[in-house]
């Protein structure tokens, strides 16, 4: 569920988001490489003895899915925002069923082409701090003057 419409004008600098916490569970990823990629072998991410294969410890939660993740904690920042962009990077493999804190920070505002731009730091960390997922994303907000 979004939170409160938020404006261009009420977004500062430093400004958290989130964050929030997330479990991926392992029928939340069978869900998703199914209709991801249909009928390709995807039993990296959903089989524990093919993971290993795949020099994974568990079954790990696809980039894809874990971009997604980050999506939906900005989204869900405010019924107003407008995801434009997310770029991250994978720092450490995110696997299932584990307690996630997904958030962000706002890092810079502009106003470009008559709409108005926030920048923002996203991360996924486990519960330890281990930062897993780190990266940048752009939204929209709409102008409290019009």
């Amino acid at each position: 569920m979004a939170g409160a419409a938020l404006y261009y004008e009420d977004a500062e600098i430093g400004d958290a988001i989130g964050p929030v916490r997330r479990t991926v569970t392992d029928e939340q990823v069978r869900e998703f490489v199914g209709i991801w990629v249909p009928g390709r072998d995807t039993s990296r991410f959903t089989q524990d003895e093919t993971a290993r294969d795949h020099g994974q410890p568990a079954p790990i939660v696809p980039g894809a899915m874990s971009m997604a993740v980050v999506s939906q904690m900005l989204t869900g920042w405010s019924s107003t925002v407008t995801l434009r962009e997310v770029d991250v990077i994978f720092r450490q493999m995110v696997l299932h069923n584990t307690s996630l804190n997904v958030g962000g920070v706002v890092t810079d505002k502009r106003l470009k082409d008559g709409a108005a731009h926030v920048e923002c730091d996203v991360f996924i960390d486990d519960v330890e701090g281990n930062r897993l997922v780190l990266g940048q994303a752009v939204v929209t907000l709409p102008l409290r003057r019009g």
